[in-house]
């Protein structure tokens, strides 16, 4: 292994609450990259020196090595900067995925989210921008919350909000200027939620593929039979399980060209010695943390 993340998803199997648990004894870590050493004699897929990915979660990244069958890896361009590779395989594809499978998006359309900062919002900012999306991201309020805008607009965002400006009055002349969004990713719940639903263009489609509130999703009656929302869910376990490894490792390709041409980074990341995995963890769950936790092996 080279490097691994530390996922909120990671922290939630350890907790023993997410979809996807592991026969214990367990090797924490979902997500990764590593090279390959050595193969056996009927190996052809992947050969010594080659970068891989976990092809599922439950592989248990956070190790220095390992012997994995053919089948549960897959290669990726090893010219690639080793943060990108090493979050490649959870963010940026349920990112991608949101953003092709639930509403016919055309350039120039507009999406609005919440968590915008965390490792799907950037790669839903970049993917977006990529595809001449327009986007709406909402943050929470903090002490720094100019050097997070700057940032998240450097990335390609038109637009950065706070929770509070969502919810205030003048928010009715905003989109005087740009089209209401079709749809809506939602990672936190709760009154967030709410105010996602609250902006989005009638018919329009609601993905929540978290819950960092622990609240549940409130839509009001209103909203489903006088706007015709739709509320939806998303799991890029369950979207592997519905498609051919064929179809994951052209997402992962498809992914690459974009990093390739500059138009996907790694989410703002620190990278710690892997011995050192308590602090990387307990740095990991703090609140308003903008840097991804990655433990590096070499």
């Amino acid at each position: 292994m080279l490097a691994a993340p530390i996922n909120p998803s990671d922290i939630n199997m350890i907790q023993g609450n997410y979809g996807l648990l592991p026969k214990l004894p367990a090797v924490g870590g979902n997500e990764g990259v590593g090279q390959v050493v050595a193969v056996g004699s009927s190996v052809t897929g992947v050969k010594p020196g080659d970068w891989v990915i976990p092809a599922n979660a439950g592989l248990g990244t956070w190790r220095t090595e390992a012997v994995f069958s053919e089948e549960a890896l897959i290669g990726v361009p090893s010219d690639i900067p080793l943060q990108s590779a090493a979050t490649l395989s959870v963010n940026p594809c349920t990112a991608y995925r949101m953003l092709m499978d639930f509403e016919q998006l055309q350039p120039g359309d507009s999406v609005i989210q919440n968590a915008s900062n965390s490792g799907v919002g950037q790669a839903v900012i970049q993917i977006a921008t990529a595809l001449g999306l327009r986007t709406v991201n909402v943050v929470r309020d903090r002490p720094d919350i100019q050097k997070l805008t700057d940032r998240l607009k450097s990335l390609g965002a038109e637009h950065v909000l706070t929770e509070e400006e969502l919810r205030k009055h003048e928010m009715k002349n905003f989109f005087k200027d740009m089209p209401q969004p079709r749809l809506a990713l939602n990672c936190v719940g709760g009154k967030s939620s709410t105010e996602l639903l609250r902006h989005l263009a009638p018919g329009g489609t609601m993905v929540t593929y978290g819950g960092m509130a622990k609240q549940p999703v409130i839509a009001s009656v209103s909203q489903l039979i006088f706007k015709d929302l739709k509320l939806r869910g998303f799991w890029l376990s369950q979207w592997k399980k519905d498609h051919s490894p064929a179809q994951f490792k052209e997402l992962i390709l498809t992914l690459c060209s974009l990093i390739g041409r500059g138009q996907l980074t790694a989410p703002a990341c620190s990278e710690v010695p892997l011995q050192d995995y308590q602090r990387a963890l307990e740095a990991s769950m703090q609140p308003f943390v903008s840097s991804k936790q990655i433990l590096t092996m070499c």
